[in-house]
Parts: C-alpha cells; structure tokens; sequence
C-alpha cells in the first residue's frame, strides 16, 4: 500500500515554486514532511520562513538522525531534521534532507560530503542546534558562525551518536582527567 501525498498546505507553495526541485513529501501519524536535496534545503527553508503564506517564523529544533542498519529503504545514511512551527497559521512542517557518507564513518577525520548549508542566517537559534548535530553525528553545516563541538570536549576523537560508534565508547571516559572540587 502506497501512502498518499500528504495533504499540508504548505508542500503545495514549494511545488508551485520550486517544481524544478526534486521534492518528495511523506506523511507520518499525521505529520507532513518535506524531503529536499542537500544543495536546495536552505533557499527552500528560506522561502518557508518568507513566503507570507507560509510563515515558518519558529525554527523548533534541528535534528540528526543515523539510518544504518535502519529496517526500511532511506534516500542517505546520515538525515538532518529542521523542525518548523508557522504561528500565525497553526502549521508544524518538518524539512529533512539525507547525507550519504563518501569515506568510512568509523573514523576520526571530517567527511567532505557530510555537509549542508547553516541556517543561521535564517534563524538565530540554529547556532547552537546545528553544534549539537556536528558534535553528535558529525555533520558540517557550512557558513555556520561558530562551528565546534558543544557537548563534548574539543579533542573528543568520534561522534558518539553514530551507529558504528561502540556504545561503551572507546575508552574516552577511562582516559580523562578526574577533576576534584578542590582543583575546579
């Protein structure tokens, strides 16, 4: 069984503007979501956020999620969620787009084509949001004011939230520095 095209308002404004756009959408318990490429994900966020119709003012949450291993077919291994909330229309609409790792995600080093554009310049709030989703997945959001780790330590070798990531990790906690509070 198919599902059926969502009926949300706001995914007829993208088409109509953005018909050119690989676009999918997809409904969930009653929530819509809007899939979109990588490279189109901020001139789409930014035209929710400025389209009058729309008036996606409230970014909620910018999410990561890591489908490895995941029962049913994704477009990417690696998805970023951005959670939007149209006050004035009483709308909740997720945007996501998926990330395709280009190098073996057991690693230290930064992957290339785990990257999509900051939305920073849309949304103040992001900045912190984005930080939590580069420290946990790894995700680089580009043009991003202030791109560092904020959950873990700066010299923390992985990204715990990765599902090839050891859930005892690898010997991070057995290694650290015990700090008393005398000494803090």
């Amino acid at each position: 069984m198919s599902n059926p095209i969502p009926d949300h308002p706001s995914l007829k404004r993208v088409k109509d503007n953005f018909g050119d756009r690989r676009l999918r959408a997809t409904e969930f318990r009653g929530q819509a979501s809007l899939i979109v490429e990588p490279q189109d994900a901020h001139e789409i966020l930014r035209f929710l956020r400025d389209d009058p119709e729309c008036d996606y003012k409230l970014l909620s949450d910018v999410a990561g999620a890591d489908y490895l291993d995941y029962p049913a077919a994704t477009p990417g291994r690696f998805g970023v969620i951005w959670i939007l909330r149209s006050l004035t229309n009483n709308l909740l609409l997720l945007v996501k787009t998926y990330l395709d790792p280009s190098i073996d995600t057991s690693g230290t080093e930064p992957d290339p084509s785990l990257e999509v554009d900051s939305v920073c310049d849309l949304w103040e709030g992001a900045e912190w949001r984005e930080r939590e989703v580069y420290d946990m997945f790894g995700i680089q959001f580009r043009n991003h004011p202030d791109l560092r780790r904020i959950l873990t330590w700066k010299d923390f070798p992985a990204h715990p939230l990765r599902k090839d990531y050891p859930l005892r990790g690898r010997g991070e906690r057995e290694n650290y520095t015990v700090v008393n509070r005398d000494d803090a």
